[in-house]
């Protein structure tokens, strides 16, 4: 009797101990729904074909169907028009839809009178390869764009000009028309009125809030900033909150109505306008979308500091970098420019850790977000002037490189934030028509949470009726979150309340975000939960719907009462309960006799994915390498491996042919259509001499070999900075900041004459340098200066091909 007593006492105390395991959250989603109005708005228009962009105070609709656009900034000027149109297939491959690009004033009439359009300049070229890859376009006309460039845009010449820049001054809006009526002529028939991809114009650039250095100043100045002189008092140097009145804001608006009707005039009528709204700085009211930012990473302030943009908050309501001049519930909550990456400064260089990225999106949706947008989403390259080097110098810039460290690098290298950016991406192209409309709610205890608190679990919702996504974030910069345990989220809708998981509980990794489904419409069927993310869905024999799990989280599915769930591979049953048992995991689902297939994959698998077309039928494909798409024919592009695997889903009788290399196909695949492609292998061979302890001579290749789609010379080195001469002139510069060097060498190699060696010239870094305090969280990225006060040593220096081919179905 003892024994037995003794045993319930400890089967009692067990179960307490994991009841107390299990950490719940509540979240209220018995709410009112989110008001939604727009006859307050000049915004929207037609194309031929009758399709219709329009705008709400809360989202941006095609034929009245609710879109979440996400924008990713690419400025042609900065890259080799000849591989502009592989760049734009890399954005869409990651799910951009819009792409944004500057259009420098400087770059293009950099002495008065003289405007060149062509080459790397040609603006009408690279809006045409916009449309033909189908992708819309958003140009940046200025006349002020900062984009890090020499005098944020504006030409040497109009300094010296008897006017008032940045003002309804007669004269300088007289060089404005000459501009816009110049780009005009660059856009004609590129209009969505006309049938082109251009949507939206945006005017001037953070007017009333920022400005950049004239590119004239001497050494040790206080820097003189390109606004106008009456506000002056309330120019910041780069993004951030602005509290200061203005007494002039009712001028900047008038301003900002005047530029608008000089772009009309000048033909560019489009759907939509956008100014920037953050930080008290100027639009065109009623007649503008305000978009935001947000920049965890910024250069222009003394040191780091942990960054607010991982809290969930009402964005719709309460806009990062508030307060601003407008009403933020009469607009669309839109961040255009969310810092994936940012530029280096001599004196301050953050290392982004590429993890942010998804982070930042999953919280900006979270919040209220209808539009996502990326600066920069492609790196590139600033081109020399005739007289001055055009990045911004006296900002403390590279002379040459506009290396963002964002998603795809200054030679078109794809990063880590690409593949994580693109789940994100796919789940708003095919749900985006959902989220749009959705209320945002918050925990009670959102407001009180700081950047600081790395203990407490960060949550939100977006719901329509009892229906919605739950959003996750546990990432946070400059710190390491601590790994939640044991998580179960109760929601309260109308319909009664939804447990995630309804028993038990989950993990969510330090650095991993996700966003998890309640009341989800599976094609019909009713997904109560799943504590998986969705990816995308299509249609095959049957419609089907791909989910991943984040890192560290086991998917689990529950569906209503009178589903049927039949198990195919790696799936766990219990009635209308699925638990994934693999990292591949599917299962049908039938429902008043509808079936539907579930794909759920782990998060590694996902970050190789992308949704294609193969013989014009919706599939997801699974690669190592990089996947672009010209109609049936794919581009395949591998860094250093020549051999890689592709898988594709749903399974398809369609033969895949590759011209070079050899293709195998793999028949035990019981999920996928599967190919292992290998290529002969290349050896770049690496010559190279030290000239001195600062500078080494490389012998570069006279042509890329067939079946090589460029070469990266790679340098890691610990010292100051880095140039890069060909024939004795700079042609890229880096600022050392703990991460490799790389240089595309195609673009040399393309040159008419090819050349044929870089000289590298290096400066060892200063022990006091300023910017140590950006590397000194990254292990092995400040070196050990022992006794000395310097410190320079180049660690190797290395050939990287990539592979290249092409394939059909």
């Amino acid at each position: 009797m003892k024994n037995k007593l003794l045993l319930l006492c400890l089967m009692a105390v067990s179960s307490i101990g994991l009841a107390q395991a299990i950490k719940q959250f509540e979240i209220n989603a018995d709410l009112p729904q989110q008001k939604i109005f727009a006859n307050h708005l000049k915004l929207g228009g037609t194309n031929p074909n009758g399709e219709r962009i329009a705008v709400n105070n809360y989202y941006i609709s095609i034929n009245d169907t609710p879109i979440i656009p996400v924008t990713g900034e690419f400025h042609y000027s900065r890259y080799p028009h000849q591989y502009w149109d592989e760049s734009i297939k890399k954005m869409k491959a990651g799910g951009i839809t819009v792409i944004p690009t500057y259009v420098f004033w400087n770059l293009h009439e950099e002495e008065e009178g003289k405007f060149v359009w062509s080459g790397d300049k040609d603006l009408r070229g690279f809006i045409e390869l916009c449309k033909k890859s189908n992708i819309y376009s958003i140009v940046r006309v200025g006349p002020f764009c900062h984009g890090e460039i020499r005098n944020g845009g504006l030409p040497d010449w109009l300094l010296g000009k008897p006017l008032n820049i940045r003002t309804n001054d007669s004269l300088y809006l007289s060089y404005v028309k000459k501009l816009y009526d110049e780009i005009g002529k660059q856009l004609k028939g590129l209009y969505y009125k006309d049938g082109g991809p251009v949507i939206g114009i945006q005017l001037e650039n953070e007017y009333q809030h920022s400005a950049a250095p004239w590119g004239l100043t001497y050494p040790g100045q206080p820097l003189d900033f390109t606004a106008s002189e009456r506000d002056r008092g309330v120019t910041h140097e780069g993004v951030a909150v602005s509290t200061a009145n203005n007494p002039y804001a009712a001028l900047g608006n008038d301003h900002m109505k005047v530029l608008k009707s000089l772009a009309e005039k000048a033909g560019m009528v489009t759907p939509l306008y956008t100014a920037t709204g953050w930080g008290n700085a100027a639009i065109v009211p009623n007649e503008s979308i305000p978009v935001t930012a947000a920049y965890a990473y910024p250069f222009w302030t003394p040191k780091r500091d942990y960054s607010p943009f991982f809290l969930y908050k009402n964005m719709h309501a309460n806009p990062d970098y508030a307060p601003v001049r407008y009403t933020p519930e009469n607009y669309p909550a839109l961040p255009a420019e969310l810092g994936s990456g940012i530029s280096l400064t001599y004196l301050r260089r953050p290392v982004v850790v590429h993890q942010s990225f998804d982070a930042m999106i999953n919280r900006c949706l979270g919040s209220g977000a209808n539009g996502i947008g990326y600066y920069m989403y492609h790196s590139g390259s600033t081109p020399r002037g005739k007289h001055n080097f055009m990045n911004d110098e006296a900002y403390g810039v590279n002379k040459i490189s506009y290396e963002y460290q964002g998603p795809i690098g200054e030679y078109g290298q794809v990063r880590e934030g690409f593949h994580r950016l693109k789940l994100t991406h796919f789940f708003l192209r095919d749900f985006g028509d959902l989220l749009a409309p959705m209320t945002v709610a918050l925990p009670a205890n959102a407001a009180s949470l700081k950047p600081e608190n790395i203990h407490d679990l960060r949550y939100a919702i977006r719901f329509k009726g009892s229906s919605g996504f739950l959003f996750l974030n546990n990432f946070q910069d400059d710190t390491a979150m601590i790994d939640q345990e044991h998580i179960q989220v109760k929601i309260k809708t109308a319909a009664g309340d939804v447990l995630i998981p309804a028993s038990g509980g989950f993990n969510l990794a330090s650095g991993e975000n996700a966003i998890f489904p309640f009341n989800f419409d599976c094609n019909g069927t009713k997904l109560i939960y799943a504590t998986a993310q969705l990816l995308m869905k299509g249609e095959d024999e049957m419609p089907y719907f791909v989910f991943f799990t984040p890192n560290g989280v086991k998917g689990a599915f529950s569906f209503e009462p009178g589903t049927i769930v039949e198990s195919i591979k790696g799936a766990k049953v219990n009635r209308t309960s699925v638990t994934c048992t693999a990292d591949i995991c599917e299962f049908a689902v039938i429902k008043d006799g509808k079936k539907t297939r579930v794909l759920v994959v782990d998060k590694e698998r996902a970050l190789k994915a992308y949704t294609i077309a193969v013989n014009g039928k919706k599939s997801l494909l699974f690669s190592n390498a990089i996947v672009l798409q010209n109609e049936n024919n794919f581009e395949l592009l591998s860094d250093s491996a020549n051999n890689f695997h592709i898988d594709i889903y749903p399974k398809t009788t369609a033969v895949l042919k590759a011209p070079a290399g050899n293709l195998k196909v793999i028949k035990e695949n019981p999920t996928f259509s599967s190919w292992h492609i290998t290529l002969p292998a290349f050896e770049p061979k690496l010559s190279f001499r030290e000239i001195s302890s600062r500078k080494t001579a490389v012998a570069l290749p006279q042509a890329l070999p067939a079946g090589i789609n460029d070469i990266y010379l790679q340098v890691n080195y610990k010292g100051d900075t880095g140039m890069d001469f060909v024939n004795g002139e700079l042609v890229a510069d880096n600022f050392y900041n703990g991460l490799p060097w790389q240089v595309g060498l195609r673009k040399f190699l393309s040159a008419p004459v090819t050349p044929k060696e870089m000289v590298f010239y290096f400066r060892p870094m200063q022990k006091d340098a300023t910017y140590l305090q950006d590397l000194e969280p990254y292990p092995g990225y400040v070196p050990d200066f022992g006794k000395a006060n310097e410190y320079l040593k180049v660690d190797s220096i290395s050939l990287i091909p990539q592979y290249k081919i092409t394939i059909n179905f």
